[in-house]
């Protein structure tokens, strides 16, 4: 009996090849096999290596048949494969039916952030009262942070409002919306003003459940002739009552705040049936919700007003506070965490 040709062994190779793969009863098994003619150590690279070790009169024929075997099992292979995939697909289609009939999921409402809630309600109040909203930008130069708020370098004021600075020098992550009263009044240049700013603020501060190092402000501003301290008070009052009901009752404190004289604090009483009163007014039955005082002629000469001929009030209240305040929140963090269990309860 004459010995095996090399082209004897590839026919040989072409049948053990389709034999095994027609044994292949699943899309894994169908892998295994490509693996296993077609991998980097496959038999097909070895058969293709053995070229080498051929004859020279019969590389052409063996290259050729070895060119043809590769392309049918390939064809038988991906063939296979498409069927196994179909089987699979009508398996499942019939071991986990499709009711197209049932209702499908109705996608998860979203909401406005509470912060965002807030922030509305206090527009709503103020445009109610002849206010307009400003907005300003939250990076500011350090004259306008500091300087023109009657905080000079040397003022201990400005440990208060420890701030973060930029890679620019002078320029600031601004600490208050207070800065905005430059800007509005030196637009208005001169016309009465009465608008509100509302924005984000940044202290270098601990993180802590009653503070953060970002966090909301919305700055009131009032500039004309005759302007009092009666109607800041009315001004506040009005706010109050509308925001925290109809029967809190208002108490003004005097304080001090460098860019405005007077100053004051306004507190508002906190209901008695309430069982969070004493832990969140300290036992006293009050609660601070806003600073404010008569605009210091220092501003208003660096927004360009005469203090001679015009007044103003002023004032700052913070949002996410006064959200605390009502309803018994007492960890300013939950408002950055996007934790849906908190943010889904407004």
């Amino acid at each position: 009996m004459a010995d095996a040709t090399p082209l004897d062994d590839l026919k040989q190779l072409e049948g053990q090849a389709l034999t095994q793969l027609q044994q292949c009863a699943d899309e894994a098994a169908l892998r295994a096999w490509n693996t296993q003619y077609f991998g980097d150590k496959g038999v097909m690279k070895t058969a293709m290596s053995n070229l080498a070790k051929i004859p020279k009169d019969q590389k052409p024929a063996y290259g050729a048949e070895l060119n043809r075997i590769k392309a049918a099992i390939t064809a038988a292979y991906e063939a296979a494969l498409a069927d196994a995939k179909e089987k699979a697909l009508q398996v499942s289609l019939t071991t986990n039916p499709l009711d197209v009939t049932l209702p499908g999921r109705a996608p998860a409402r979203g909401r406005l952030h509470p912060a965002t809630q807030i922030l509305r309600q206090i527009y709503s109040i103020f445009a109610d009262l002849g206010f307009q909203v400003y907005r300003t930008r939250e990076v500011e130069t350090d004259e306008l942070n500091f300087e023109f708020l009657n905080m000079p370098a040397h003022h201990p004021a400005r440990d208060m409002w420890d701030t973060f600075f930029t890679t620019t020098p002078g320029v600031v992550l601004r600490t208050h919306t207070s800065p905005g009263q430059i800007h509005v009044m030196r637009e208005a240049a001169g016309k009465p003003v009465r608008v509100i700013l509302p924005g984000m603020c940044y202290r270098n501060e601990a993180i802590s459940t009653r503070s953060e190092i970002q966090f909301y402000q919305v700055e009131g501003l009032v500039v004309g002739e005759g302007v009092t301290m009666a109607d800041l008070k009315g001004t506040i009052t009005a706010f109050a009552r509308r925001m925290f009901g109809p029967e809190r009752q208002v108490r003004i404190r005097s304080s001090y705040f460098p860019f405005t004289e007077p100053s004051i604090e306004v507190d508002i009483d906190w209901p008695k049936d309430d069982p969070n009163r004493d832990r969140l007014t300290k036992g006293t039955g009050w609660l601070e919700i806003l600073g404010a005082g008569m605009v210091h002629p220092n501003v208003l000469r660096a927004g360009g007003y005469d203090p001679e001929k015009v007044t103003g009030f002023a004032f700052g209240m913070g949002p996410q506070r006064m959200l605390m305040l009502k309803h018994a929140i007492d960890d300013i963090r939950l408002f950055w965490q996007n934790d849906l269990r908190f943010l889904k309860q407004f």
